[in-house]
């Protein structure tokens, strides 16, 4: 079976890249990559992949041609996007960039799969979930983060246990969510017109060491390596306190359930999995600032109750449905996601410089 992983040299590409070529059985798998290295960090992880192995090819999915020369496909995993959710309204990516790089480069991989009759396993994110119902979730403050409110009626879609699928996705939801949930709608019409399989994976926040450093896509390698370094940091937004909470998922994870999703005839066609650390993995900033003075000693933050656009007090992913249709849960405490990044940043003090350009 040949796979193709897009956005190969990028965090998560990479890591589930080397994820299935060491924990693959047998020697049945052929791993091919492609990333247009414009990330910081890219070249390192392009080095790495070439010692393990994995063929690679330098492309950019925003062109049918650097994809019609790839030979045969037998699947495609999709972990290329700009995925940050300020991304085409901040400063970096237009709108623009945003769009061809997240919904014209799922076309073309579409196309190649039709084309190919290869499955595609599409990396979606949890951020295709709508703005005004996720501010609309009431919290309370406990234990240095919001927690959800039971005393009052809540969204659609959420439980104590988190967010589902049936969360509303109604926009406006980011224009990196938008390209992400149109991509994900794309891909079942695709599926179900050419007869070949699909499956998405909304992922929550991935995180481990190695992640590129930035506070709009990797923020727990940014806030620790800022933390070590002595570099400035702020809470924004909700007080200013750092309450907000995203729950915490390493891409390794992710490699036991893409083994049944890419050898197992069980079929999630036409349905959207929620893959997230869950509630055992959901930390605020504060927490996790908490944990970083324990380990590094003491620091002085900022505050800045400005509202950001598309910020969120509560995002924390329910996986029930991926446990009952792939048998998946999460297996990385995010306390052992907190030593593994404190420990890469320690060991790779130019580690900002390096994934970031900061």
């Amino acid at each position: 079976m040949r796979v193709l992983i897009t956005g190969v040299c990028g965090f998560v590409g990479s890591a589930l890249a080397q994820g299935l070529r060491t924990g693959w059985p047998g020697d049945s798998l052929q791993l091919l990559g492609i990333d247009n290295l414009s990330r910081s960090g890219s070249e390192r992880n392009r080095l790495a992949l070439r010692r393990w192995g994995i063929e690679l090819v330098h492309g950019d999915l925003r062109l049918p041609s650097d994809l019609e020369s790839l030979g045969q496909i037998d699947w495609v995993v999709d972990a290329a996007a700009l995925p940050s959710v300020m991304a085409g309204v901040g400063v970096g990516p237009t709108s623009r960039q945003v769009v061809e790089h997240n919904l014209l480069s799922t076309l073309n991989l579409l196309e190649l799969c039709k084309v190919r009759q290869a499955g595609l396993i599409l990396l979606s994110t949890s951020r295709v979930y709508s703005v005004s119902a996720l501010a609309s979730i009431q919290v309370e403050e406990s234990a240095r983060a919001f927690a959800l409110r039971r005393d009052v009626p809540q969204p659609n879609g959420l439980s104590l246990e988190g967010i589902a699928e049936e969360f509303p996705t109604a926009a406006p939801v980011s224009l990196y969510g938008a390209t992400k949930l149109a991509s994900e709608q794309l891909a079942l019409e695709y599926g179900a017109a050419f007869g070949f399989p699909v499956r998405i994976d909304r992922c929550g926040v991935l995180a481990g060491a190695g992640q590129f450093g930035r506070p709009d896509q990797g923020i727990l390698a940014f806030w620790i390596n800022s933390w070590l370094r002595g570099r400035p940091l702020r809470y924004v937004g909700f007080g200013g306190r750092g309450l907000q909470v995203r729950d915490f998922l390493h891409p390794r994870d992710l490699v036991p359930l893409l083994h049944r999703q890419l050898s197992e005839t069980e079929d999630a066609q036409g349905i959207a999995l929620n893959i997230g650390g869950g509630m055992a993995n959901a930390l605020s900033l504060a927490q996790i600032s908490a944990w970083c003075e324990d380990r590094f000693g003491p620091r002085t933050i900022s505050s800045d109750n400005a509202a950001r656009h598309f910020d969120a007090p509560w995002i924390v992913l329910n996986s029930a449905r991926a446990e009952h249709c792939w048998g998946w849960r999460p297996q990385t405490s995010a306390d052992a996601i907190l030593a593994e990044v404190a420990d890469h940043a320690e060991q790779h003090p130019e580690w900002l410089e390096v994934s970031c350009g900061a």
